[in-house]
C-alpha cells in the first residue's frame, strides 16, 4: 500500500471500523472511502454490486458486522448469523469480481471451540464444539474465514483475515441489553454511582444519550429506577451475570487497529491452512477480577452480586499470539490503562 492507495473500510463508524480509519489517517494514509447505513446498505447486494463498480478500492477492510454481548448473541440468533453471511458474501465477492489488491477481514476469537487447548492457536479452528450462547455468530465468521481462504486458493485473492480477542475502547456499544461485558460493566458501575449518591442529573444525560428499551433521563424516576434495576442496577449494589469464574483476554481497539493495518502492510494470504492470525495481548483475567478492578477505577462504592442462575458462557478465551508477534507486531496499551481512558472518556461524554 502506499499512501495515495484507495482503501474502503466497510463498518468506519463501528468501535473496530472508526479505529483503522484513525490508524491510517495519522499514518498518512490520505485517499480512504467510506460509507454509512444510510448511504449503502450492506444487506443489499446490487447496492454493494454498484458501489464496487463505481469506486474500485485498491484495498478493504471488512468490519462491518452485526456484533453484541452474551445477551444480544443469544437473543437475537437468527439475525446474527443471516446479517453477518449476507454482508460478508457480498463484500468478498465483489472485492473479487473487482480486482481488489488485499482485503482484511476482521472476525472474532469466538469462532475457536468452547473447550480450545488454552491459549488458543489458529489451527484450533473446528476442532470442537462451538459456545451456544455465540454459535450463530461464530459460525459467520468461520464462514468468512473459509470463504477468504477458498477464493485464494480458486482465483489467487490476496483475501487475509485477523481474529482479535475481546477488544473495548472509544465508540464501542454501551447498551446494556447488547453490549459485550467490559462496557457494560463501565456503564452499571457509573449508573450504579451516580443512583446511590442520588445524582440524578447525571442519570438523566446518560439516559437521554443512551436511552434504555425507551426509557430516557425525560422518563419519571420510577420508570427509570424499574429499567435499571431489570439490568441489575439497584441503590446500593449492581448484580451481574454468572460466577465471576470465566476468564478473558481484552485488548485495546487502537492495538487492534494497528495490528490489522500492520497485517495489510506486512502480510499476504497463506498457501496454507488456517490461515487466520490472532490478535490479543497474551494475558487474561478473569470476570470477577475485572468487575472489582472497574469498580475501583469507577470508584463505585457499592455491593457486586454475582446471578449464579446466568450462563457464564465460554469458560476461558485465551488466543495465542505467537503468530502475531513473530511478525513482529505487539500492543502497547495495558488493560489498567486502557479502562482508565475508557472511563474518562465516558465521563466526558455523559457529564
Amino acid at each position: 500500500m502506499d499512501k495515495k492507495s484507495k482503501i474502503y473500510i466497510a463498518g468506519h463508524k463501528g468501535m473496530v471500523g472508526s479505529a483503522i480509519k484513525r490508524n491510517l489517517e495519522q499514518k498518512g494514509f490520505v485517499n480512504i472511502v467510506t460509507r454509512t447505513h444510510s448511504e449503502l446498505d450492506l444487506l443489499k447486494e446490487q447496492d454493494v454490486v454498484r458501489f464496487f463498480e463505481n469506486e474500485k478500492p485498491e484495498y478493504v477492510v471488512l468490519a462491518a458486522a452485526k456484533v453484541g454481548g452474551i445477551v444480544a448473541n443469544n437473543t437475537y440468533r437468527a439475525q446474527f448469523i443471516y446479517e453477518n453471511l449476507m454482508i460478508q458474501n457480498h463484500i468478498i465477492h465483489q472485492s473479487y469480481l473487482n480486482g481488489v489488491k488485499k482485503l482484511l477481514f476482521l472476525g472474532s476469537s469466538c469462532i475457536y471451540p468452547r473447550m480450545a487447548r488454552q491459549p488458543i492457536a489458529e489451527d484450533e479452528l473446528l476442532t470442537g464444539f462451538l459456545e451456544p450462547t455465540n454459535e450463530p455468530y461464530a459460525i459467520a465468521k468461520i464462514a468468512g474465514i473459509k470463504m477468504c481462504e477458498a477464493y485464494h486458493a480458486q482465483y489467487g485473492c490476496n483475501f487475509i483475515s485477523i481474529m482479535p480477542t475481546n477488544l473495548y475502547g472509544p465508540n464501542d456499544n454501551y447498551d446494556l441489553e447488547k453490549s459485550h461485558v467490559l462496557p457494560a460493566l463501565i456503564r452499571k458501575m457509573y449508573l450504579g454511582k451516580c443512583l446511590m449518591e442520588g445524582a440524578w442529573d447525571k442519570i438523566v444525560v446518560d439516559l437521554n444519550e443512551r436511552p434504555v428499551e425507551g426509557i430516557s433521563g425525560r422518563s419519571t424516576r420510577n420508570e427509570i429506577i424499574v429499567i435499571l434495576s431489570k439490568y441489575g442496577i439497584f441503590s446500593n449494589a449492581i448484580e451481574l451475570w454468572g460466577t465471576g469464574s470465566p476468564m478473558r483476554e481484552f485488548l485495546h481497539v487502537d492495538d487492534m487497529a494497528d495490528a490489522s493495518v500492520f497485517l495489510l502492510q506486512n502480510y499476504d494470504a497463506p498457501n496454507t491452512i488456517p490461515s487466520q492470525v490472532n490478535a490479543g495481548c497474551g494475558e487474561d483475567t478473569s470476570i470477577y477480577d475485572l468487575a472489582y478492578l472497574v469498580k475501583r477505577i469507577v470508584d463505585y462504592q457499592g455491593e457486586i452480586k454475582w446471578d449464579k442462575t446466568k450462563p457464564d458462557g465460554t469458560p476461558r478465551k485465551l488466543l495465542n499470539v505467537s503468530t502475531l508477534k513473530s511478525l513482529g507486531w505487539m500492543p502497547s496499551i495495558s488493560l489498567e490503562k486502557g479502562i482508565n481512558h475508557v472511563v474518562d472518556l465516558y465521563r466526558g461524554l455523559v457529564l
